[in-house]
């Protein structure tokens, strides 16, 4: 097994990736948050919550990819496969400016580990399916809805030719995966996304991602932030601002590496990172 440390490109000490969502719920169901605080009846049809959802795919979600193209930063867009039927030209913009598009599921609210295998399956592939239609590529890597993954998922994915997953809560650095299907490159998900200031300050936001920088980079070479954004959310003017000031902040320090998930994994694969272990990578030398 290859045990030398994790390095990233060119003797950079952090790397950062960016990911955009775009969800989009079933029919007549909406996010399970808001910015409403006072609760509705229970089985109430909550058309507010709806309409407040589809703020993502009509204004959004171009507001963020500009703001990515004004600071030149790499990003992915994980777009449920309906966000993509309902939102074609915002998909194949995102996808024109030179970003990448990966596949979330087909539905926001839906469960892979609830499925059947075959059904499991058919949604996988219905959804880059539909993806590579809009886009114009197909889509190299996946995350799945509402951490909703079952235990064939990672299997199901490499089956399908996916380079790369960020189902992965129990690593902060990517990681090679081995499947009945075929290896696949684990990248974490993000800790901290935008809708977890929903009723705080959106400064928050800057702040946790710049302490995190500022620890990783100081404290462990070879970290990865994995910086999450919804277009629903983080793509509104008082939470685009944070976005795009944390951007700025991380842009102004020289050894950063910029990047595209699929070519995180890229690397991961051709420098054969076999065990990216915090203890590889720290533990104390034994005497």
């Amino acid at each position: 097994m290859n045990k030398r440390p994790l390095v990233w490109p060119h003797g950079h000490r952090v790397a950062v990736v960016c990911s955009v969502l775009l969800e989009t719920w079933s029919d007549g169901k909406s996010p399970s948050y808001f910015p409403r605080t006072t609760p509705l009846p229970p089985g109430s049809k909550d058309v507010a919550g709806i309409n407040w959802a589809r703020f993502g795919g009509s204004e959004g979600i171009w507001r963020l990819s500009r703001n990515l193209a004004d600071l030149g930063m790499p990003a992915t867009l994980f777009c449920n496969g309906r966000s993509a039927e309902v939102w074609p030209e915002a998909v194949a913009a995102f996808a024109k400016s030179g970003q990448d598009v990966a596949g979330h599921g087909y539905l926001q609210d839906q469960t892979l580990f609830s499925m059947s295998a075959d059904r499991e399956r058919e949604t996988i592939k219905k959804t880059l399916d539909i993806i590579e239609k809009t886009a114009g590529k197909r889509p190299t890597g996946w995350v799945t809805p509402i951490y909703g993954w079952s235990e064939n998922t990672i299997d199901y994915l490499a089956e399908a030719k996916l380079q790369w997953c960020s189902d992965a809560l129990d690593a902060s650095v990517p990681y090679p995966q081995k499947t009945k299907s075929g290896n696949i490159v684990m990248i974490p998900w993000s800790e901290f996304v935008d809708n977890r200031a929903l009723r705080a300050s959106p400064r928050i936001y800057f702040d946790v991602y710049k302490d995190m920088f500022d620890y990783l980079h100081s404290c462990e070479p070879g970290g990865l932030i994995n910086i999450g954004v919804h277009s629903h959310f983080g793509g509104r003017p008082a939470m685009a601002a944070i976005f795009r000031q944390i951007l700025e902040y991380l842009r102004s320090h020289k050894d950063v590496w910029f990047a595209h998930h699929r070519e995180v994994a890229k690397w991961i694969v051709e420098q054969k990172f076999e065990d990216t272990s915090y203890p590889t990578r720290f533990a104390p030398t034994r005497r």
